[in-house]
């Protein structure tokens, strides 16, 4: 896990957001499924590897109350902090590896974007799944790269998804709608993501 930790805490110490492929000014297709969910502005959402990204500024610009960002690394978090303001003060920060999350409440919505793609292992994976288990009483938002995307991110390894794939993975979870999208980086290469929404059984 510290080899884990010290990579992302290195890539946030030395890159700004226009230097690492996932940043997104805007997270439409994500903040597309929370809206689809038709929840009201106390539902609880967490965004799982959630680091600096954006989503947390749009669901409080959109009113939303229970947020949490969870990411493996602390100055990651720092760095939203940072550029939230006193309105940091509204979310929730867990610095933690997913695969040693200790869930301690349910959540409404747990959303992943391009960290669970990260998992390579069966244990990891089967860890991450059973935290989603124990953990979300509504919907699961999942970006991975899908088979037409990278193999690599950020030096890693990463875990390539097609939507059966994705389905068979989650099982307890009754797959709403799955599409793929191409993202385009701050440094105009394309990256093909699998998006896929999921309800608990």
């Amino acid at each position: 896990m510290e080899d884990r930790k010290s990579h992302w805490e290195t890539v946030y110490e030395t890159k700004t957001p226009d230097q690492v492929s996932w940043t997104q000014k805007e997270p439409k297709i994500s903040l597309d499924f929370i809206r689809s969910f038709n929840f009201d502005k106390t539902a609880k959402i967490l965004d799982v590897g959630g680091g600096d990204s954006n989503l947390v500024d749009f669901l409080l610009d959109a009113g939303f109350e229970n947020i949490s960002v969870l990411d493996i690394s602390a100055r990651a978090i720092e760095r939203a902090q940072k550029r939230l303001g006193k309105r940091a003060n509204k979310v929730s920060w867990i610095v933690s590896d997913i695969t040693e999350f200790d869930p301690q409440e349910e959540y409404d919505v747990w959303h992943d974007r391009a960290a669970f793609h990260f998992l390579i292992t069966k244990d990891q994976i089967e860890k991450y799944v059973a935290a989603i288990n124990q953990a979300v009483n509504g919907y699961l938002i999942l970006g991975t790269f899908s088979e037409n995307g990278p193999k690599k991110c950020s030096g890693l390894d990463i875990t390539q998804y097609t939507e059966t794939k994705m389905e068979t993975t989650f099982t307890g979870f009754e797959k709403l709608r799955c599409f793929t999208d191409d993202h385009t980086t701050p440094f105009g290469t394309t990256q093909n993501f699998m998006y896929c929404s999921f309800k608990k059984k």
